[in-house]
């Protein structure tokens, strides 16, 4: 048994179960590139069909990019979710979310107010940041060396306790006569 899992009670609230196995996937992906990205894309897509009505006074925001705005969208929106379940195209779907939101400054009322433009900048950002972890595996000799390093490791770095390097008996931790200094030359003071 690992001694790093989590010890769970067999009467465990399914609610505590199910935010447990929902933290461990969501751990092993880009989530928050994917949730900012597909977030991003909603606004993108939905102001240029949207209108405010004041009472009696209808107030639309529709652009004549209108189709263009909803392509963007749509594939930003696409793109996140995809990063969620294909983790190996992060890279391309960080670097086109970037293209996409910054296409949609001229084409989409502003990419969104700024706000779905914001949203895909930070996920494709995000995606391209994120690198899948590497379980740590366990050295057989550290196993069953109960000191902890062996005798290679000794002759091969002398450092404190805290891993911090100190001189070697073939070096002088002062300066002598014959010492050179930084500019090239000797101490010519004796």
């Amino acid at each position: 048994m690992n001694p790093e899992a989590p010890v769970r009670a067999a009467d465990d609230h399914w609610l505590t179960v199910v935010h447990h196995r929902f933290r461990d996937w969501r751990g092993s992906r880009p989530f928050w590139a994917g949730l900012f990205t597909a977030l991003g894309g909603v606004p993108i897509a939905y102001f240029p069909y949207a209108d405010l009505r004041l009472g009696n006074v209808t107030i639309a925001m529709a652009t004549t990019a209108g189709a263009g705005s909803l392509i963007i969208g749509i594939l930003l929106i696409t793109l996140g979710i995809a990063q969620w379940y294909q983790q190996g195209i992060r890279v391309f779907a960080g670097v086109a979310a970037i293209l996409l939101a910054l296409v949609s400054l001229p084409v989409s009322n502003l990419g969104g107010f700024f706000l779905g433009f914001l949203f895909s900048l930070l996920g494709g950002a995000l995606a391209l940041a994120w690198a899948p972890g590497k379980p740590v595996e366990e050295d057989p000799a550290e196993a069953g060396d109960a000191g902890g390093a062996g005798a290679a490791e000794d002759e091969a770095f002398t450092g404190d306790p805290l891993g911090v390097p100190h001189p070697r008996d073939t070096e002088t931790p002062y300066a002598t006569e014959t010492t050179a200094h930084a500019d090239g030359g000797r101490n010519s003071a004796g």
